[in-house]
Protein backbone atom coordinates (compact mmCIF):
# COMPACT_ATOMS: atom_id res chain seq x y z
CA UNK A 1 0.00 0.00 0.00
CA UNK A 2 1.15 3.42 -0.83
CA UNK A 3 0.41 6.70 1.02
CA UNK A 4 0.78 11.00 0.69
CA UNK A 5 1.55 11.72 3.84
CA UNK A 6 0.41 15.54 4.88
CA UNK A 7 2.46 16.01 8.30
CA UNK A 8 2.47 19.59 10.50
CA UNK A 9 6.31 19.87 11.07
CA UNK A 10 7.00 22.93 13.39
CA UNK A 11 10.17 23.65 15.63
CA UNK A 12 8.64 24.71 19.00
CA UNK A 13 5.90 26.25 20.66
CA UNK A 14 6.95 29.71 19.45
CA UNK A 15 7.90 28.78 15.77
CA UNK A 16 5.70 29.18 12.90
CA UNK A 17 4.74 25.82 11.86
CA UNK A 18 3.07 24.14 8.55
CA UNK A 19 2.73 21.22 6.63
CA UNK A 20 5.10 19.41 4.44
CA UNK A 21 4.24 16.08 2.11
CA UNK A 22 5.96 12.96 2.10
CA UNK A 23 5.38 9.74 0.36
CA UNK A 24 5.82 6.24 1.68
CA UNK A 25 5.33 3.10 -0.58
CA UNK A 26 5.42 -0.51 0.08
CA UNK A 27 3.31 -0.47 3.49
CA UNK A 28 2.05 -3.96 4.77
CA UNK A 29 -1.86 -3.70 5.63
CA UNK A 30 -0.68 -5.27 8.89
CA UNK A 31 1.29 -1.96 9.40
CA UNK A 32 0.24 -0.57 12.29
CA UNK A 33 -0.10 3.90 12.21
CA UNK A 34 3.22 4.39 14.52
CA UNK A 35 5.01 1.84 12.71
CA UNK A 36 4.16 3.44 9.00
CA UNK A 37 5.86 6.52 10.73
CA UNK A 38 8.94 4.50 12.14
CA UNK A 39 9.36 3.43 8.34
CA UNK A 40 8.89 7.20 6.91
CA UNK A 41 11.30 8.28 9.83
CA UNK A 42 13.68 5.31 8.57
CA UNK A 43 13.86 6.35 5.47
CA UNK A 44 13.95 10.42 6.16
CA UNK A 45 17.28 9.48 7.99
CA UNK A 46 18.89 7.66 5.03
CA UNK A 47 18.19 10.61 2.88
CA UNK A 48 19.94 13.13 5.59
CA UNK A 49 16.70 14.73 6.63
CA UNK A 50 15.00 15.15 9.76
CA UNK A 51 12.98 12.51 11.23
CA UNK A 52 9.22 13.41 12.45
CA UNK A 53 9.21 14.00 16.36
CA UNK A 54 5.90 12.10 17.43
CA UNK A 55 4.91 10.70 20.96
CA UNK A 56 4.46 7.13 21.95
CA UNK A 57 5.38 4.72 24.45
CA UNK A 58 3.50 1.26 25.59
CA UNK A 59 1.97 0.96 21.90
CA UNK A 60 -0.72 -1.04 23.60
CA UNK A 61 -3.60 1.77 23.96
CA UNK A 62 -3.11 2.19 27.50
CA UNK A 63 -0.65 5.01 28.06
CA UNK A 64 -2.50 7.99 26.04
CA UNK A 65 1.25 9.43 24.73
CA UNK A 66 0.14 8.18 20.88
CA UNK A 67 -1.97 11.43 20.87
CA UNK A 68 -2.22 12.62 17.16
CA UNK A 69 -5.43 14.41 14.63
CA UNK A 70 -5.36 11.83 11.81
CA UNK A 71 -7.63 13.49 9.11
CA UNK A 72 -9.40 15.70 11.30
CA UNK A 73 -9.97 13.03 14.28
CA UNK A 74 -8.46 12.40 17.31
CA UNK A 75 -6.70 9.00 17.06
CA UNK A 76 -8.00 8.58 13.31
CA UNK A 77 -11.36 7.18 11.95
CA UNK A 78 -11.73 4.38 14.07
CA UNK A 79 -13.57 4.55 17.35
CA UNK A 80 -13.04 3.78 21.07
CA UNK A 81 -9.19 2.96 19.89
CA UNK A 82 -5.91 5.14 20.50
CA UNK A 83 -3.59 5.78 17.44
CA UNK A 84 -0.85 2.85 18.28
CA UNK A 85 -3.90 0.33 17.75
CA UNK A 86 -4.93 1.62 14.22
CA UNK A 87 -3.74 -0.41 11.74
CA UNK A 88 -2.94 1.09 7.89
CA UNK A 89 -5.53 -1.81 6.33
CA UNK A 90 -8.45 0.91 8.06
CA UNK A 91 -6.75 3.65 4.75
CA UNK A 92 -7.42 3.20 0.98
CA UNK A 93 -4.49 2.39 -0.31
CA UNK A 94 -3.20 5.46 -2.46
CA UNK A 95 -4.99 7.95 0.54
CA UNK A 96 -3.49 10.98 1.67
CA UNK A 97 -3.68 11.41 5.29
CA UNK A 98 -3.56 14.52 7.17
CA UNK A 99 -1.34 14.00 10.38
CA UNK A 100 -1.43 16.74 13.17
CA UNK A 101 -0.83 17.35 16.97
CA UNK A 102 -3.62 18.37 19.47
CA UNK A 103 -5.20 21.64 19.06
CA UNK A 104 -5.22 23.52 22.48
CA UNK A 105 -3.94 26.37 23.88
CA UNK A 106 -3.10 24.15 27.11
CA UNK A 107 -1.28 21.66 25.25
CA UNK A 108 1.82 23.89 23.42
CA UNK A 109 3.83 22.31 20.83
CA UNK A 110 6.99 20.66 21.83
CA UNK A 111 8.14 20.24 18.48
CA UNK A 112 6.20 18.71 15.20
CA UNK A 113 3.69 16.16 16.65
CA UNK A 114 4.73 16.46 20.30
CA UNK A 115 2.62 18.42 22.72
CA UNK A 116 3.00 19.20 26.62
CA UNK A 117 0.03 17.69 28.66
CA UNK A 118 1.59 18.19 31.57
CA UNK A 119 -1.03 20.47 32.35
CA UNK A 120 -3.19 17.39 32.89
CA UNK A 121 -0.76 16.30 35.60
CA UNK A 122 -1.25 19.40 37.18
CA UNK A 123 -5.08 19.11 37.53
CA UNK A 124 -4.46 15.36 39.25
CA UNK A 125 -2.04 17.04 41.57
CA UNK A 126 -4.80 19.56 42.66
CA UNK A 127 -7.15 16.46 43.92
CA UNK A 128 -7.32 13.21 41.78
CA UNK A 129 -6.50 11.42 44.82
CA UNK A 130 -7.60 10.06 48.66
CA UNK A 131 -5.83 11.43 51.36
CA UNK A 132 -5.14 7.98 53.69
CA UNK A 133 -2.52 6.85 55.84
CA UNK A 134 -0.64 3.89 53.70
CA UNK A 135 0.91 0.53 55.50
CA UNK A 136 0.11 -3.04 54.53
CA UNK A 137 -2.45 -3.93 51.76
CA UNK A 138 -5.71 -4.19 53.12
CA UNK A 139 -8.08 -7.22 52.44
CA UNK A 140 -9.84 -6.82 48.82
CA UNK A 141 -13.15 -7.67 50.10
CA UNK A 142 -13.12 -5.69 53.80
CA UNK A 143 -15.47 -2.76 51.60
CA UNK A 144 -18.10 -4.42 50.34
CA UNK A 145 -19.06 -2.38 47.08
CA UNK A 146 -22.12 -2.76 45.36
CA UNK A 147 -20.75 -3.96 41.56
CA UNK A 148 -22.96 -1.02 39.61
CA UNK A 149 -20.86 1.13 41.34
CA UNK A 150 -17.29 -0.54 41.04
CA UNK A 151 -18.34 -1.22 37.44
CA UNK A 152 -18.86 2.49 36.93
CA UNK A 153 -15.59 3.69 38.85
CA UNK A 154 -13.79 1.23 36.93
CA UNK A 155 -15.08 2.62 33.48
CA UNK A 156 -14.16 6.04 34.55
CA UNK A 157 -10.41 4.95 35.56
CA UNK A 158 -9.78 3.70 31.93
CA UNK A 159 -9.64 7.06 31.00
CA UNK A 160 -5.50 7.36 29.55
CA UNK A 161 -5.57 10.92 29.84
CA UNK A 162 -4.79 11.15 26.19
CA UNK A 163 -5.82 14.75 26.21
CA UNK A 164 -8.28 14.01 22.87
CA UNK A 165 -11.43 15.22 24.92
CA UNK A 166 -9.96 18.31 25.17
CA UNK A 167 -8.40 18.60 22.05
CA UNK A 168 -11.42 17.72 20.13
CA UNK A 169 -13.84 19.94 22.35
CA UNK A 170 -14.35 23.11 20.37
CA UNK A 171 -13.81 25.40 22.91
CA UNK A 172 -11.11 23.05 24.93
CA UNK A 173 -12.50 22.14 27.79
CA UNK A 174 -11.29 19.14 29.75
CA UNK A 175 -14.21 18.46 31.54
CA UNK A 176 -14.68 14.75 30.55
CA UNK A 177 -11.06 14.01 31.58
CA UNK A 178 -11.50 15.84 35.59
CA UNK A 179 -15.10 14.31 35.18
CA UNK A 180 -13.44 10.28 34.65
CA UNK A 181 -11.55 11.20 37.33
CA UNK A 182 -13.78 12.48 40.14
CA UNK A 183 -16.31 9.48 39.46
CA UNK A 184 -13.83 6.93 39.25
CA UNK A 185 -13.11 8.20 43.10
CA UNK A 186 -16.38 9.55 43.64
CA UNK A 187 -18.12 6.14 43.05
CA UNK A 188 -16.11 3.95 45.99
CA UNK A 189 -16.32 4.54 49.94
CA UNK A 190 -12.48 5.15 50.13
CA UNK A 191 -12.87 8.36 47.30
CA UNK A 192 -16.51 9.59 48.42
CA UNK A 193 -15.59 11.75 51.46
CA UNK A 194 -13.38 13.77 49.75
CA UNK A 195 -15.91 14.08 46.80
CA UNK A 196 -16.75 17.83 47.05
CA UNK A 197 -13.39 19.23 47.92
CA UNK A 198 -12.31 16.90 45.11
CA UNK A 199 -14.36 18.73 42.51
CA UNK A 200 -13.58 21.78 43.31
CA UNK A 201 -9.96 21.81 43.45
CA UNK A 202 -9.57 20.15 40.08
CA UNK A 203 -11.68 22.50 38.07
CA UNK A 204 -10.21 25.40 39.37
CA UNK A 205 -6.85 23.89 38.36
CA UNK A 206 -8.17 23.66 34.90
CA UNK A 207 -9.91 26.55 35.03
CA UNK A 208 -6.10 28.02 35.99
CA UNK A 209 -4.31 26.25 33.41
CA UNK A 210 -6.90 28.11 30.53
CA UNK A 211 -9.05 25.11 29.37
CA UNK A 212 -12.50 26.31 28.22
CA UNK A 213 -15.82 25.42 29.84
CA UNK A 214 -18.21 22.37 28.54
CA UNK A 215 -19.95 23.56 25.53
CA UNK A 216 -22.30 19.89 25.91
CA UNK A 217 -22.23 18.76 22.65
CA UNK A 218 -20.46 15.48 22.98
CA UNK A 219 -17.96 16.13 20.29
CA UNK A 220 -15.26 14.34 23.41
CA UNK A 221 -17.49 11.11 24.12
CA UNK A 222 -17.52 10.26 20.61
CA UNK A 223 -13.16 10.46 20.14
CA UNK A 224 -12.49 9.03 23.65
CA UNK A 225 -10.50 6.15 22.59
CA UNK A 226 -11.74 4.38 25.62
CA UNK A 227 -15.52 5.60 25.41
CA UNK A 228 -15.87 7.24 28.87
CA UNK A 229 -19.64 8.79 28.73
CA UNK A 230 -20.11 12.57 29.32
CA UNK A 231 -22.91 11.57 32.29
CA UNK A 232 -19.77 11.58 34.58
CA UNK A 233 -20.25 15.19 33.64
CA UNK A 234 -23.12 15.58 35.51
CA UNK A 235 -22.12 13.86 38.20
CA UNK A 236 -18.84 16.33 38.56
CA UNK A 237 -21.57 19.63 38.60
CA UNK A 238 -23.38 18.27 40.85
CA UNK A 239 -20.59 18.03 43.29
CA UNK A 240 -20.51 21.99 43.49
CA UNK A 241 -23.31 22.51 45.06
CA UNK A 242 -22.36 20.29 47.61
CA UNK A 243 -18.87 21.85 47.93
CA UNK A 244 -20.54 25.56 48.04
CA UNK A 245 -22.80 24.57 50.50
CA UNK A 246 -20.02 22.55 52.86
CA UNK A 247 -18.16 26.02 51.89
CA UNK A 248 -14.85 23.09 52.38
CA UNK A 249 -11.33 24.54 51.25
CA UNK A 250 -10.04 22.76 48.23
CA UNK A 251 -7.07 19.64 49.21
CA UNK A 252 -3.92 20.82 49.93
CA UNK A 253 -5.79 24.41 51.37
CA UNK A 254 -4.68 24.23 55.15
CA UNK A 255 -6.69 27.41 56.11
CA UNK A 256 -10.00 27.40 57.50
CA UNK A 257 -12.91 26.95 55.42
CA UNK A 258 -14.18 30.38 56.79
CA UNK A 259 -10.91 31.82 55.24
CA UNK A 260 -11.05 30.07 52.23
CA UNK A 261 -12.51 30.72 48.72
CA UNK A 262 -16.49 30.68 48.52
CA UNK A 263 -17.02 31.31 45.33
CA UNK A 264 -16.98 28.40 41.84
CA UNK A 265 -14.22 29.22 38.87
CA UNK A 266 -17.21 29.13 37.00
CA UNK A 267 -20.36 29.84 38.31
CA UNK A 268 -22.17 28.31 35.47
CA UNK A 269 -20.63 25.15 34.80
CA UNK A 270 -23.57 23.21 37.01
CA UNK A 271 -26.06 23.56 34.10
CA UNK A 272 -24.20 22.63 31.70
CA UNK A 273 -25.45 18.88 31.88
CA UNK A 274 -29.09 18.21 33.28
CA UNK A 275 -29.65 15.19 35.50
CA UNK A 276 -32.85 14.85 33.58
CA UNK A 277 -30.83 14.59 30.00
CA UNK A 278 -28.75 12.17 30.85
CA UNK A 279 -30.27 10.00 33.84
CA UNK A 280 -29.16 10.01 37.58
CA UNK A 281 -25.34 8.62 37.86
Amino acid sequence: MNFTLKIWRQKDAKAKGGFETYKVENISADTSFLEMLDILNNNLIHEGKEPVAFDHDCREGICGMCSLHIDGHAHGPSQAVTTCQIYMRKFKDGATITIEPWRSAAFPVIKDLVVNRSSYDQILQAGGFISVRTNSVPDGNAIPIPKADADESMDAAACVGCGACAATCKNGSAMLFVAARVSSLAKLPQGRVEGARRAKAMVAKMDELGFGNCTNTGACQAECPKAISIAHIARLNREFPTAKSEDQPPIHDKRAPEESESHFPCPNRKSYLSIEEYGDT
